[in-house]
């Protein structure tokens, strides 16, 4: 819910051959080390974080979370090292405290659910909304790219809008919950849909028009402010980029690099449509609702709502074709090879949700779960 990136954005005009900047957030679970139970750490494990990347690190929603945010970069590499560093200071962190840290959608092992962090916006939260927390903490992953002006940016979010089911399937990395299997890749995506103010983006007719839905949102009450407009991709409140926010926290550097590198694509070859006059296609909201839920609920390992005709077909073919419309942009920015390789550990290893429950077929125990996403998480 919050923002520890560090964003000084420099991007692109539409139509110029800058390269865009990307800056990653990345929320994770403190849980026991002997129960995988969520646990209310984050005060204790950032008494263990260095001095010099506090900075990177801040408190989220929920006391059994902790974020980090990348500086933002041109090259991926930068964004490997930052995430991969902060991801070990973090994990090294949470071992010193006593517990574990774990880049996964929601906490698997059923247990209480740790209190909210105590912050005055947090508490008038809840206080409005009440019994919206379900489970121990949702952790998301948020991908900043830089664009010129809001004006341009809303513009890129009508562009990418029907693209974003796909990477919501990528990211599922939340099958289990309350010490069960959903039945569902991304049970988060389930969890979170219960904030009034989560939806697909809208179709906007102008950055006038998105402000103009804030304010609205804001006075029906589903909102405090603009930072709770919780669409999948928006305007950041803070920083001059479009931001995408609806994956699960990934469960490695290589899975948050790859889909860092795709989203940054993603929103260069929207630019490029603008400039070239392309019109952004209107997905109709109710189909973009049942691609979202057909994502959340199959993941990559299952089917995808094709939104040219409606139809399902396998979520790795939807992914492809996302590729093939982004190559362009991944050669561009210099992407392309490690992209490639990136997706051929992805096709090799599965999805977080199916990594997840590959380990609990073989041993039958959340907490050994929760022990192989520690030791992604780490790297």
């Amino acid at each position: 819910m919050g923002g520890a990136v560090a964003q000084r954005e420099r991007s692109a005009a539409p139509g110029d051959m800058d390269l865009l900047t990307v800056g990653v957030e990345e929320e994770f679970l403190l849980v026991d080390p002997h129960t995988g139970v969520a646990v209310p750490a984050v005060d204790l494990v950032l008494e263990q974080v260095p001095a010099e990347l506090r900075g990177q690190v801040e408190r989220e929603f929920q006391t059994s979370q902790i974020e980090i945010g990348s500086p933002p970069g041109l090259e991926l590499s930068s964004i490997r090292h930052s995430l991969g560093m902060l991801r070990r200071a973090l994990s090294e962190a949470a071992e010193r405290a006593g517990v574990r840290m774990l880049a996964i959608g929601t906490g698997p092992v059923d247990g209480p659910v740790p209190p909210v962090v105590d912050k005055p916006r947090f508490d008038e939260m809840i206080e409005r909304f009440r019994l919206l927390v379900p489970g121990p903490g949702n952790n998301g992953m948020h991908v900043h790219v830089g664009v010129p002006d809001p004006e341009t940016g809303v513009q890129v979010l009508n562009h990418v809008r029907p693209w974003l089911p796909v990477l919501h399937a990528m990211t599922a990395n939340s099958p289990f919950a309350r010490g069960e299997d959903t039945g569902y890749a991304s049970w988060r995506s389930v969890e979170w849909e219960h904030w009034p103010s989560v939806a697909p983006t809208p179709y906007l007719e102008s950055h006038e028009h998105y402000q103009r839905l804030i304010r609205q949102l804001i006075a029906s009450g589903v909102m405090l402010d603009e930072g709770m407009l919780y669409w999948y991709a928006r305007l950041s409140a803070r920083y001059p980029t479009v931001e995408l926010r609806i994956g699960d926290v990934c469960p490695s550097v290589d899975d948050a690099v790859l889909v860092a590198a795709l989203v940054r694509a993603l929103v260069a070859t929207a630019m490029a449509d603008i400039a070239a006059g392309r019109p952004a296609i209107r997905t109709d909201h109710h189909l973009l609702v049942a691609a979202h839920w057909r994502a959340a609920h199959d993941g990559l390992e299952g089917d995808g709502v094709d939104l040219t005709d409606g139809e399902l077909c396998p979520s790795w073919e939807l992914l492809d074709r996302l590729v093939e419309r982004v190559r362009p942009e991944l050669e561009r920015h210099g992407d392309l090879a490690e992209v490639t390789d990136l997706l051929g550990a992805l096709r090799r290893h599965g999805s977080g949700a199916a990594r997840q429950r590959a380990v609990f077929a073989r041993t039958g125990s959340l907490v050994d779960v929760a022990r192989d996403v520690a030791r992604q998480t780490r790297g």
